[in-house]
């Protein structure tokens, strides 16, 4: 509990996996991947339950050993790669609410594909929520100025042209705003943002920005990045 708030983490891993197979039990820093986020969830201490949402029995089995809770299984129907984040939470609370007889405030989502997140991070992002009485709070990351969507390019039909018509106006770097893309390290939502507005960033919302590397894992290589990284902050405390 926290300030008064119920809060649920809702680890979302299921057994499916394109870029890697079985990712959620890939091995980094010699252990399972799930682990990691199950290990910070166990060292922040003030969730009220922490639940997998998996397909995979191996995975369930992996997420309890390392103190997450599997008391369901996600249905069929929520396991495939074009199944949205919103109805997986939304299975999650339901299905937790129902087995606990209880009521949950806030969702927190730590996907097992962000390991570089720290404790701190999350702790901020709930804060950030309660303290500011928002649907949700995302954290971010800034995005190079070279990748602005006012920079970008299309090819119409073979014709080349700017993504953004106001893209022709653009000389210098100090014309562009700054802008941010979701590093998946943290998401807390509101009940009323998942259940009512049925959203995940809702009609009011915030960010904590991410300023150190952050990756979210896909493929082989994303796995090497994340150790090299890890060995660099190891190296530098």
């Amino acid at each position: 509990m926290r300030d008064g708030r119920r809060i649920l983490s809702v680890v979302p891993a299921r057994g499916g996996s394109k870029g890697v197979k079985l990712k959620n039990l890939h091995p980094l820093a010699g252990r399972p991947l799930i682990t990691l986020t199950g290990e910070l969830i166990a060292g922040l201490g003030w969730f009220d339950r922490a639940v997998v949402s998996t397909d995979h029995d191996e995975i369930a089995t992996v997420a309890e050993g390392c103190g997450l809770s599997a008391p369901f299984r996600r249905p069929e129907a929520l396991s495939g790669d074009r199944i949205g984040d919103i109805d997986v939470l939304t299975h999650a609370l339901s299905a937790t609410e129902e087995i606990d007889g209880t009521r949950y405030d806030v969702v927190v989502m730590l996907q097992p594909t962000s390991p570089l997140r720290t404790a701190a991070q999350v702790t901020e992002t709930v804060d950030k929520l309660i303290a500011e009485d928002l649907d949700a709070v995302w954290t971010v990351s800034p995005t190079d100025l070279k990748y602005h969507p006012q920079k970008q390019l299309i090819l119409d039909e073979g014709q080349l042209g700017y993504w953004d018509a106001d893209g022709a106006a653009i000389i210098a770097r100090q014309q562009l705003a700054p802008i941010y893309h979701r590093n998946g390290a943290a998401y807390a939502l509101s009940r009323d943002c998942l259940l009512v507005q049925k959203s995940l960033m809702g009609q009011r919302s915030g960010a904590v920005i991410i300023d150190e590397p952050m990756v979210s894992i896909d493929t082989p290589q994303d796995f090497e990045r994340v150790e090299a990284e890890l060995a660099r902050r190891a190296g530098a405390s």
